[in-house]
């Protein structure tokens, strides 16, 4: 059965999680983390359908500031690993096994550079290297100390008062299998594309200012992968939208233990081809023995 948790951290946030756990003791720990303007229920879908709940038990965390863990306070990667570490330390999990979309994947690979003796694996999906980023988000990445300005400017005028009151909830789930039903289903891909990276639908329910500290995030550079000594398993999209795919590709290589698999999809893999994601990820954790 999954349960919701709440963890007060140590500055008063209080972060939320949901646990399945299949015994009353802990087990062998897997944890979802999602992207970017994203919460837990992404993973809805995965922890319903999979069948590692046999074996491990499930984490899917809402990364500070994101849905039951909302903050409209200072967010980055150090301090979303520092709260998966008081998380992990206050269910009783020495290690976990961390599966990453996007910005989860960067938030993956920070920790386990921070808390290496904690971490079993990583599967990182659709990753953004900052050496590999092209478009936008090459440009994005030269702009950061803009940016960062622009978050204090908007967190300033946030604290007199000047913020939405109310932002709605988002089921993500919901929202998948629309998608798949009403554009995916009738080739409407690129309609899918612009729904799924427009900044606009994400700000009808996120603050910009997290909005904006988020991509400055993602647009940082990581711990090279060889500096990280578990095996990695990297499920890129064929129509990988943000970043160059040989640059990828290399930077993968610097981790000897990496695995590659390729998904037909365009950077949201557990959107479009859930069950070839799934399946994939199911296969690979087989190299854990029990």
């Amino acid at each position: 059965m999954e349960l919701n948790r709440i963890l007060p951290a140590a500055d008063g946030v209080a972060l939320g999680y949901r646990l399945f756990r299949g015994t009353a003791a802990p087990r062998r720990l897997i944890v979802l983390l999602h992207g970017v303007a994203s919460n837990m229920s992404r993973w809805s879908e995965f922890v319903e359908h999979t069948s590692l709940k046999e074996t491990w038990d499930l984490l899917r965390p809402d990364l500070r500031g994101h849905g039951e863990s909302f903050s409209r306070g200072r967010l980055g990667l150090e301090i979303w690993c520092r709260d998966l570490r008081d998380v992990l330390d206050a269910e009783g999990y020495d290690q976990a096994l961390l599966i990453g979309h996007s910005l989860g994947a960067q938030v993956a690979v920070q920790f386990a550079a921070r808390y290496p003796a904690r971490v079993r694996g990583l599967v990182l999906i659709d990753p953004l290297f900052h050496q590999a980023l092209r478009g936008g988000m090459r440009v994005l990445s030269r702009l950061r100390p803009a940016v960062g300005l622009l978050v204090g400017l908007i967190r300033l005028l946030n604290a007199l008062g000047l913020r939405r009151r109310h932002l709605p909830a988002r089921d993500l789930r919901k929202l998948d299998e629309k998608t798949r039903q009403n554009l995916l289903a009738a080739g409407k891909q690129k309609e899918m594309i612009e729904l799924y990276s427009s900044p606009w639908e994400d700000l009808k329910f996120f603050p910009m200012a997290s909005f904006l500290q988020e991509l400055v995030e993602i647009s940082r550079p990581l711990p090279a992968l060889a500096e990280i000594k578990v095996p990695v398993l990297a499920l890129l999209s064929s129509g990988i939208t943000y970043t160059d795919p040989d640059i990828t590709q290399k930077t993968l290589a610097g981790n000897a233990q990496a695995q590659t698999v390729t998904v037909d999809a365009y950077h949201w893999p557990l959107t479009e081809k859930p069950q070839q994601v799934r399946e994939a990820i199911e296969k690979w954790c087989e190299r854990f023995p029990v």
